[in-house]
């Protein structure tokens, strides 16, 4: 049996198995496992409080009795478009606020353990002139989402580093000072799911980026992992094999035990295409699971 606690987010799922039934089935038979990230492309928290809720408990019931663990629900790539806490406009940061509010509501509805995902992004004109203001209110927001998992049942509140600069945080810097600065003062935990592929993207954080800086300054910080295939060149996202990526499970495993983090849950995170088939698709993240796995051994 692995040392790892390896599953996957249903990101791949999106538009093509929204139906509890269908997805479950795929995760258990198919791809052999018992551990998921819930996506909010899947079910949105914006949809009519009723049938979120009908929804909600028909995917909590599914999983529950496929024996599938919902770890965490996650900001989707839908969601993800949006500027969101960092809207620059007063109503457009009112509105992101309520999604999180909702968010946490649905992430309790469904069994989740905890809830994350990235934190918004600043416009072009808002930074960097108005990046303290903005920070001073995230963080704020930040306290404010706490108290609602703390409220829901939930156990922490997990946050992803993103490679851009008008995203906070978006360096390990950022991300100490994030957590400094929230110190006591936060009705639950607040840790960081550290996405490889934005970890290591190059073009900001140089040719020779490596995993090790980020563990080294966030160690028991780090609530999870997400795993992609990438070309360090861009936030990929593939799954295996792929030609254009070239990143080493192997070594990544390797690090994780030296960091003494291989019990840290790691999420396999592919997207593909919507215009790919169902069947080349369902190959590649069956490939890609196997693979993943083999190697987190």
């Amino acid at each position: 049996m692995s040392e790892f606690h390896f599953g996957i987010n249903l990101g791949f799922a999106t538009k093509r198995w929204p139906e509890p039934e269908a997805w479950t089935e795929l995760v258990r038979e198919t791809l052999d496992l018992s551990l998921v990230q819930f996506t909010f492309d899947l079910l949105d928290p914006w949809w009519p409080e009723a049938d979120r809720r009908l929804l909600a408990h028909q995917t909590r019931r599914t999983a529950e009795a496929a024996g599938i663990t919902i770890h965490s629900a996650f900001v989707g790539l839908a969601s993800y478009t949006y500027n969101g806490l960092l809207h620059p406009e007063p109503a457009g940061h009112r509105a992101g606020l309520e999604w999180w509010r909702r968010a946490v509501d649905l992430a309790a509805e469904l069994g989740a353990g905890t809830i994350g995902g990235p934190l918004g992004g600043m416009s072009v004109k808002s930074a960097p002139a108005e990046q303290e203001r903005l920070y001073q209110r995230l963080l704020d927001d930040v306290r404010s989402i706490t108290e609602w998992v703390a409220a829901a049942g939930l156990q922490e509140l997990l946050i992803e580093p993103t490679p851009l600069t008008r995203e906070i945080p978006h360096q390990i810097t950022g991300s100490q000072q994030l957590l400094a600065d929230l110190s006591g003062t936060t009705a639950t935990p607040v840790r960081y799911v550290l996405d490889i592929g934005h970890a290591l993207y190059q073009p900001l954080y140089g040719a020779n980026a490596t995993l090790a800086p980020w563990l080294d300054a966030l160690g028991e910080h780090l609530g999870a992992f997400h795993l992609q295939n990438t070309d360090f060149q861009s936030d990929s996202h593939w799954g295996w094999p792929d030609a254009r990526g070239s990143f080493d499970v192997s070594a990544f495993a390797n690090t994780l035990r030296s960091a003494r983090l291989n019990t840290t849950p790691v999420f396999l995170e592919a997207f593909y295409p919507f215009e790919m088939t169902d069947a080349a698709l369902l190959e590649n993240i069956r490939q890609s699971v196997e693979h993943c796995r083999w190697l987190l051994r």
